[in-house]
């Protein structure tokens, strides 16, 4: 059985994302650990958090990826900024220890005129101040576009960012399938080439979770445009692949289409059935 579900709002607490999720019949959710253009986090709620985590266990929710605010940059040249990446990332981390089964995925940086060798020095300075031997949440790379100067576009800069991180092991990656077709991997005619480079350049062990999500734009257009399962240039047949294929089938999936509830309800069915059509 698929391991798929959406991207929730965090308004009300865990709990109710957790009941949303059993709802459109997803086993796993996204949420932003805060509001994604802010800075600003909710008090920890403790009773919400050990009422959501018994509810996972009964209902077989998880794991879920928690996804950090879209406004920080660990890659900035402008110190102010990158310290306030380093706290986010730090309270967002201490936050998420209490949770079960839990991802953290946040977008590398963009390095904004310094070049993407000092970007990448940037991002592994502070993975190295953040990550304790001791905790358990695994921090996720995500595959991005390449639009203006965002680093992790390539796997080879998302390997090197791994590379330079005093605790690897604490490291994933997760996929976004618009953001690496955009970026020119071709998981629409390719998707078993696209994988083995990411083994060669990254291990496969890396690939933690999957963001599901067409593209508005075509292939190799360095834009982060997601567009609604089969409805964009990636299309049905990419997807149908995907969420079949042998090793990815066994992830966390993920949507981040431009979807209400109910459309998201639909794409899970959908992708459901596709993963159970007979050959």
């Amino acid at each position: 059985m698929l391991t798929i579900g959406c991207h929730l709002s965090s308004a009300k607490g865990y709990l109710a994302m957790g009941k949303q999720a059993k709802a459109l019949n997803a086993n796993t959710f996204q949420f932003f650990t805060r509001n994604p253009r802010g800075s600003k986090a909710k008090p920890v709620n403790e009773a919400d958090m050990e009422a959501y985590s018994s509810f996972a266990r009964q209902h077989g929710i998880g794991p879920l990826v928690a996804h950090a605010p879209y406004t920080l940059n660990p890659a900035s040249a402008d110190p102010g900024l990158r310290d306030f990446a380093l706290r986010v990332m730090a309270e967002d981390l201490a936050t998420l220890e209490r949770l079960p089964a839990v991802y953290y995925n946040f977008h590398p940086g963009c390095h904004v005129g310094q070049g993407i060798e000092a970007g990448i020095a940037w991002i592994a300075q502070a993975l190295n101040r953040l990550i304790a031997p001791e905790q358990r949440t695994i921090v996720l790379l995500e595959t991005m576009s390449g639009k203006g100067s965002e680093i992790g576009s390539s796997f080879e800069e998302l390997a090197e960012i791994i590379r330079r991180v005093e605790r690897p092991d604490k490291l994933g990656v997760c996929l976004d399938t618009c953001h690496v077709y955009s970026a020119g991997y071709d998981i629409r005619n390719d998707l078993d080439g696209v994988l083995e480079q990411f083994d060669r350049v990254l291990g496969m062990e890396r690939l933690k979770a999957i963001h599901l999500n067409d593209s508005m734009t075509p292939f190799a257009s360095r834009k982060d445009r997601h567009e609604k399962i089969g409805q964009g240039s990636l299309g049905m047949t990419a997807f149908e692949q995907i969420v079949r294929h042998p090793i990815l089938k066994m992830l966390p999936f993920e949507l981040e289409t431009p979807n209400e509830l109910d459309g998201y309800a639909a794409e899970i069915a959908l992708l459901r059935a596709r993963a159970e059509k007979e050959e």
